[in-house]
């Protein structure tokens, strides 16, 4: 059915040459490179071993760009591309009667940002092995980066966690993302075990007696600041051995990347995320299709 599917689409680039050349007039230059793009995106679409469904979709507009990318393509070079692509969307549209185009709102290339950069499901154990949870700064650093994993949190939201925010008991905590808006979390039972030994046998060493809503405190039993956390993680990733330049946020892109590898549906990370449009978390979607390819190619006899 799709290679079916396939030979169709394909076989409209000969009426879509007419429909740019008589109905749009353009120059000869831009409609062999309209040409070229077109032809170069179906060949992507026939390689990619997915249902027709996926080659109706906006998924398969965006992670052709994002293969682009990564092969080095200018932004330049991808925004022409899009122009074309969206204009056989347009004529298969106006031919075939499809209820619309799913390249439509796509915005182009230049506007994106880099597809986010994410640590190995063996990177990330390694990390949270690191600190020594013998001591309390090790019962802390354990906790926070446990917790960062475990619910994707942005840093600005972590560092003003607050004890009332925390309700391990029920497995979720508390968020005030941006906008000021509310969110529940899930949190894992190994987070929340690294948390509450933090809380009963870690933090009290730092408190004492002062009385401290943050959940994550320094010495001085003041809540930490963002550089405070970068330079715990920052110290955590050398001891792992993780040569990659790994910030907090590595671990938020890591959190998204993984649960989708793992089968969560868009829209239940998009709300673990504080996310407010689902476009911004359906980066993550390209990142997980970029690494199945990766893996394809390393492993198929015949890539």
């Amino acid at each position: 059915m799709k290679m079916e599917f396939m030979s169709f689409f394909e076989q409209q680039l000969d009426s879509f040459h007419q429909y740019l050349l008589v109905e749009k007039g353009l120059a000869r230059n831009t409609l062999e490179a309209y040409m070229a793009d077109v032809q170069r995106f179906c060949h992507y679409l026939s390689q990619q071993g997915n249902p027709s469904s996926y080659i109706l979709s906006r998924d398969a507009v965006i992670g052709y760009l994002a293969a682009r990318r990564q092969q080095g393509v200018s932004s330049r070079t991808m925004a022409r591309e899009l122009v074309a692509i969206k204009a056989f969307y347009a004529f298969m549209c106006e031919r075939s009667g499809w209820a619309e185009n799913p390249a439509i709102n796509i915005q182009t290339p230049r506007q994106w940002h880099r597809l986010p950069h994410t640590l190995t499901h063996a990177e990330v154990e390694r990390l949270l092995q690191a600190p020594d949870t013998h001591t309390p700064l090790g019962k802390r650093d354990a906790a926070l980066l446990e917790l960062l994993y475990a619910t994707g949190l942005r840093v600005s939201e972590l560092i003003h966690l607050t004890l009332s925010d925390v309700h391990t008991s029920g497995g979720y905590v508390k968020v005030k993302g941006k906008g000021g808006k509310e969110r529940l979390v899930p949190v894992g039972e190994i987070a929340a075990v690294q948390l509450d030994d933090y809380l009963l046998q870690g933090r009290p060493k730092f408190v004492k007696h002062r009385q401290v809503s943050y959940v994550f405190v320094n010495r001085a039993a003041q809540g930490l600041t963002r550089q405070g956390l970068w330079k715990i993680v920052k110290r955590y990733v050398r001891a792992a051995g993780i040569t990659t330049e790994v910030s907090p946020h590595t671990l938020r892109h890591s959190f998204a990347t993984h649960l989708l590898e793992g089968g969560v549906d868009l829209r239940s990370l998009q709300h673990m995320l504080g996310h407010t449009d689902i476009s911004t978390t359906q980066i993550y979607t390209h990142v997980v299709q970029q690494r199945l390819q990766q893996v394809y190619h390393q492993h198929h006899p015949r890539p």
